[in-house]
C-alpha cells in the first residue's frame, strides 16, 4: 500500500499503469485535503497520520537510583563550579603578591584583606550550599589550583586554622584532603565540568 495526498496517489497509480482513479465529484464544501491510500483494486481510502506516541515502562529501582544520583552531581556542579573558577583566579592573583612580600606583617595583613574581600561576595551564597555542595567544592578548588583545600589553608592561615576545619571537615563526613581523580573516582565530575566549561567559553 502507498500512502500520500491525493494528486500524489493519483500519479503514483498512473506510474505503475494500474487503471484511472475515478475521482468522485467535489461538492461546495470538499476543500479539506487528506491523505489516502491506493488499495491493491485502485480505490482511495481516506488515510490520517497519527502522531507518535512513545510508551515508557517505569524503571527498575537501580537505575531510577543511578540516575538521581548523576543528577545531583550533576546540579552540584553546576552550583559550585562558579565559584571554585573564582577562588582559583583569587589564589593566584594572592600567589602573585606575596611572592613579592618578605614582611610577614604586610603578608597576614594583605590574606586577610582577600579573605574578607571573598566573604563580602560569596559569604553568604556559600554558607547557603548543602553538605554535598561543599564537598563537590572542594573537588573543584582541587581541580582548579591543583592544591587542596587543607594545604590552602595551611598556607594562608596556619596549620592550626588547618587541623581545625579538617577537624570540622570529618565531623561532616568530609576531608579537606579529598583529591581530584578525572580518570578515576572522578570522571563522571568531570564531564559535567565540561560542559560547564563550554558556557563558560573556556
Amino acid at each position: 500500500m502507498m500512502t500520500g495526498l491525493l494528486w500524489v496517489s493519483t500519479a503514483l497509480v498512473a506510474q505503475e499503469q494500474r487503471p484511472p482513479v475515478q475521482h468522485p465529484a467535489y461538492g461546495p464544501n470538499d476543500t479539506i485535503v487528506v491523505y489516502a491510500t491506493v488499495m491493491p483494486d485502485g480505490t482511495l481510502v481516506p488515510t490520517s497520520a497519527l502522531p507518535v506516541v512513545e510508551v515508557v515502562g517505569k524503571w527498575p529501582r537501580q537505575l531510577a537510583r543511578q540516575q538521581r544520583k548523576m543528577t545531583r552531581l550533576r546540579n552540584a556542579v553546576y552550583v559550585t563550579y562558579p565559584y571554585a573558577r573564582e577562588a582559583s583566579r583569587v589564589i593566584i592573583y594572592i600567589n602573585k603578591r606575596l611572592a613579592g612580600m618578605t614582611n610577614e606583617k604586610a603578608r597576614r595583613e594583605f590574606i586577610k584583606s582577600q579573605e574578607k574581600e571573598l566573604k563580602e561576595a560569596f559569604g553568604d551564597k556559600i554558607t547557603q550550599l548543602s553538605v554535598y555542595q561543599g564537598k563537590v567544592l572542594m573537588k573543584l578548588i582541587n581541580r582548579e589550583t591543583g592544591v587542596n583545600v587543607y594545604d590552602i589553608l595551611k598556607e594562608y592561615k596556619g596549620g592550626v586554622n588547618a587541623r581545625l576545619w579538617q577537624t570540622i571537615a570529618f565531623v561532616f563526613g568530609s576531608n579537606l584532603k579529598q583529591p581530584y581523580d578525572p580518570k578515576g573516582e572522578d570522571a563522571e565530575m568531570e564531564g559535567y565540568v565540561k560542559e560547564v566549561e563550554a558556557l563558560y567559553g573556556r
